[in-house]
């Protein structure tokens, strides 16, 4: 039993209190993921062994900690994979813990109860679907033909309905990174979205701190998208202000890419497009959609020498990230 899903019960005044409480988790663990607005992912199995507590004991710590310091209480889920524990946070009532046992029979057991709409990523349209041929429960999905799933749905997203019903976890929890909360799978065999945001402590009126906050997404995402051997054909940037709106513009890149220049550049013509003038903003918030695997993928020839070494600076960053983590090399210090 390794994962948290923690989701704080944050009042809506209070949207910029998320850091300070992921501050909490790392007192017990560094392997956390943010789960904005108000989550996150947290890998305990260090913790475990270091404080002599099980995930349970390790739970109740949080929640008295998160209500002690930031007057939060929270909801928790717990289990042996990310897809476990999100589907035991659905469950838990308010202020409590529920644990999904890590034996075989237990899981088993606990995934056949569950609807279709409790497997991550499984949005309406896909549930309407698997439900009109009679496969409302995770159990009939398990129990169903793996061709059958990828008929009603698409070759991708079937293989991944089944492989999640027979409980199979393939998810992992990213360190220092930032998830969509309610990411979907599409029927129509739509591909991942990766996201990073970027919240401010508080309403932020100053361009420059705007770009910083634009260039360190970007990084974020050209080093997930590496590190995943993805390249995303379409950017899109949300901005969220003051009084709780928000502005979203998506741009179709001109090549399939991963690296975090173009990925910037991308960034930075869709903020400047948008000629704020002294908006105060909450928030910043980019996603790379139209995800393909990196080796599909066709590239413009280049003689650009600093095209070139740009991408080689990509690599010894992503190295040393790899290393050393995330945090080793901060966005934007090894090219000027």
């Amino acid at each position: 039993m390794t994962i948290l899903c923690v989701r704080f019960q944050l009042p809506p005044a209070n949207e910029a209190a998320l850091p300070g409480l992921l501050g909490t988790l790392e007192e017990f663990t560094p392997v956390i993921e943010a789960l904005p607005p108000d989550g996150a992912l947290a890998d305990l199995r260090g913790a475990e062994r270091y404080f002599k507590r099980d995930v349970g004991e390790l739970a109740s710590l949080i929640r008295v900690r998160a209500l002690a310091w930031h007057g939060v209480d929270c909801v928790i889920g717990a289990g042996p994979g990310p897809m476990f524990a999100r589907m035991a946070l659905r469950e838990a009532a308010p202020g409590t813990t529920r644990v999904v046992p890590e034996d075989p029979c237990a899981l088993a057991e606990f995934l056949a109860e569950q609807p279709v709409r409790a497997l991550p990523g499984v949005g309406t349209a896909t549930a309407r679907t698997l439900c009109e041929y009679g496969l409302d429960s995770v159990g009939k999905v398990a129990a169903a033909p793996l061709s059958t799933l990828q008929r009603l749905t698409s070759a991708r997203t079937g293989r991944e309905l089944h492989e999640m019903a027979q409980g199979i976890d393939r998810g992992r929890v990213v360190p220092n990174a930032v998830s969509l909360p309610h990411s979907r799978l599409r029927s129509s065999g739509g591909t991942p979205i990766l996201a990073a945001e970027r919240p401010f402590p508080r309403d932020e009126l100053d361009p420059d701190l705007h770009r910083r906050a634009l260039l360190s997404a970007a990084e974020e995402l050209g080093s997930r998208l590496r590190a995943l051997e993805k390249v995303c054909r379409t950017l899109t940037l949300t901005v969220r202000y003051a009084d709780r709106s928000s502005t979203t513009r998506s741009r179709t890149l001109p090549e399939p890419t991963a690296h975090s220049s173009a990925l910037t550049d991308a960034a930075y013509r869709m903020y400047e497009a948008l000629g704020l003038q002294r908006a105060r903003v909450r928030g910043i918030a980019l996603r790379a959609e139209g995800l393909d695997p990196a080796e599909r993928a066709s590239y413009q020839l280049t003689f650009d020498p600093v095209d070139e070494k740009v991408r080689r600076v990509e690599e010894v960053a992503d190295r040393v990230r790899a290393k050393f983590g995330p945090r080793a090399v901060m966005p934007g210090a090894l090219v000027a």
